[in-house]
């Protein structure tokens, strides 16, 4: 049976768990506010807003200091502006500042009186925590012991989605999988997700939990910008066909997109991009699509930034965005992007220059596809 929905700008009707079939669309011609949406996890009956909070910048510790050093004060006020424009998913991960990260935002949580059960709270695993030769990777041995340290510096007696942040070349799949049923059977994990895989590996991981009648991945989380959209290629329609939560990490490039970077101006002065040149961008290319975002930005009287997060929420397939922020007024601005909804004309204009190229065997696939049907 087919049920109608109304939602956001759009009518639906769901087909499938977590699938829409759009019947009527408004296409917007001018600026219109809209609230925060929130989409299913997955095929899940689990709500989470259209933006997620990342914690990157929390703490400062290490490796991480580059990127973000932020004091529990600061982080309860990002924490706070997050909530109080109703996003209810945060990002974080046991290697952020050495764990830290975690024991941030836990605190944030506690001394904010934030209801556990308002929020859904994502960490992950797979990266380095000591120096034991056990301290690290996907083993079963490891998940357990990363989960129990997690939720301790939480302060918590559950993470609602698990992530694991990367391949281990060492671990099967097999002891993987297994490792995360077991958190998931003891109370310990409500979801689990994959980060940083090839669509090849997530399809076999959950083929193999579908044979044993364990957990599947719900849930994604891969490098995802306007001018870094390699993910179209396998991944997202794997995520498609197989119904699974898409959550975007580093969508403006490590603030490559924020506007700050020009072909004239190579130095933010204020931006970790100035020191920690990552993720990898074709700087060509996205100083092509800056100079476009910065042209339909001035029509908004917004950055670039917050048409680059408009572009990517205006991707049916993109379920969450992680957006950080080293101050108050970044997140606010990447909030406002919820309330910017491009034109059917600029959505064309920035997918066009924009464009991957073409790569084998998409373009056998697209060739082939014409004739198929009789004239």
């Amino acid at each position: 049976m087919l049920n109608n929905i109304k939602h956001g700008l759009f009518d639906y009707t769901v087909y499938l768990p977590g699938s829409f079939i759009l019947i009527k669309e408004s296409l917007p011609t001018l600026k219109k506010i809209k609230n925060m949406k929130y989409n299913q996890l997955g095929k899940t009956g689990v709500l989470v807003s259209e933006l997620c909070l990342g914690t990157m910048t929390f703490g400062g510790k290490g490796y991480w200091q580059a990127i973000g050093e932020l004091p529990q004060n600061e982080v309860n006020q990002l924490v706070k502006t997050a909530i109080d424009n109703k996003i209810n998913f945060i990002d974080t991960a046991n290697a952020y500042s050495e764990g830290l990260s975690e024991i941030m935002l836990g605190k944030a949580i506690s001394e904010l009186g934030i209801n556990r059960q308002q929020v859904v709270i994502a960490t992950k695993l797979r990266i380095r925590m000591g120096e034991g030769a056990n301290q690290v990777g996907l083993s079963r041995l490891h998940i357990a012991d990363s989960v129990n340290d997690s939720l301790t510096r939480l302060n918590m007696s559950h993470i609602d989605l698990l992530y694991i942040h990367g391949v281990d070349p060492l671990t099967p799949l097999e002891e993987t999988m297994r490792g995360l049923e077991d958190v998931v059977r003891a109370g310990k994990v409500r979801y689990i997700g994959i980060s940083n895989h090839p669509a090849w590996m997530v399809v076999k991981a959950n083929s193999y939990a579908e044979k044993m009648g364990w957990t599947k991945f719900c849930a994604l989380q891969n490098y995802y910008t306007i001018a870094s959209r390699d993910i179209e290629r396998e991944i997202v329609p794997m995520a498609i066909s197989e119904g699974l939560g898409l959550m975007p990490w580093s969508p403006l490039a490590g603030g490559f997109l924020s506007g700050k970077y020009t072909r004239h101006n190579e130095k933010a002065g204020d931006s970790r991009r100035d020191n920690f040149d990552f993720p990898p961008i074709n700087k060509d290319k996205a100083y092509d699509i800056i100079d476009v975002m910065t042209e339909i930005g001035n029509e908004y009287q917004a950055s670039a930034a917050r048409v680059a997060l408009a572009w990517m929420l205006s991707k049916q397939y993109v379920t969450s965005i992680i957006v950080g922020a080293k101050r108050n007024d970044q997140l606010l601005d990447n909030i406002a992007a919820t309330q910017l909804v491009l034109t059917a004309e600029q959505l064309e204009k920035l997918d066009k220059i924009s464009a991957l190229s073409p790569e084998y065997p998409g373009w056998m696939v697209e060739r082939q596809a014409t004739g198929r049907m009789p004239e």
